[in-house]
């Protein structure tokens, strides 16, 4: 096994290639996931029965599905139906199910968490529905969320390594590669998860600082 820094430092730039890729996954499931999660949120917690059964089985189907499975069926299985997507592509709407469906249930905790109060309060000053929703529930709800949201967004991007199984170039992807050439399977993994670390490490002190700091506010 080659630990030296020579040859870490010549896997350095192709694996940071990776690791910029496993990054934009992350950006893309958090674009289109969170919005996903607040409608399904919404939904959930409707009125209509039909809406809001459908959004349930959304819900629970994108919860109940391992990650990997949701990959292969994106990629492998809707050209079957003559629907192909790239492997780029392929990975963040897969992976946007899954953070709309887990994101889903946190925003739903945080609606659920905003004092009865705050809701009356609202409907005294004359505000409609909608504008309750948006003005007074939503931004408590979503304050209430941001932790919890922020330490999945850190799952999420560890969660991409998943995607090497659909041929996304993320950094596993490259790790493997490099692995197969050299047959340095074990120094490239390590150097691999380093840099994973280096990303979840430091999130996971800022998402425990934010509750920290939030948990001092609400207890004033």
């Amino acid at each position: 096994m080659d630990f030296s820094p020579e040859t870490m430092a010549g896997w350095l730039p192709y694996l940071l290639g990776g690791l910029w890729i496993s990054l934009k996954v992350t950006a893309g499931c958090i674009v289109f996931g969170l919005p996903l999660g607040l409608v399904l949120a919404l939904a959930v917690s409707s009125r209509s029965p039909l809406l809001r059964l459908a959004s349930l089985a959304l819900v629970e189907i994108g919860r109940g599905t391992p990650g990997l499975i949701m990959l292969e069926f994106v990629y492998y299985g809707l050209p079957q139906i003559g629907l192909t997507l790239g492997t780029y592509v392929a990975a963040i709407a897969a992976l946007s199910w899954t953070t709309g469906a887990y994101t889903s249930e946190i925003i739903r905790a945080g609606l659920e968490a905003v004092p009865f109060g705050q809701r009356q309060a609202a409907i005294a000053i004359g505000l409609n529905p909608l504008d309750r929703l948006r003005f007074v529930i939503l931004p408590q709800a979503l304050r209430i969320a941001v932790p919890a949201l922020l330490g999945f967004a850190i799952l999420i991007f560890q969660g991409t390594s998943l995607c090497y199984a659909i041929s996304t170039p993320e950094l596993i992807s490259r790790a493997y590669e490099i692995g197969a050439n050299t047959f340095q399977y074990f120094p490239v993994l390590v150097l691999a998860g380093m840099l994973y670390a280096a990303i979840s490490i430091p999130g996971s002190l800022i998402v425990g600082a934010i509750e920290r700091r939030m948990g001092r506010h609400a207890m004033r």
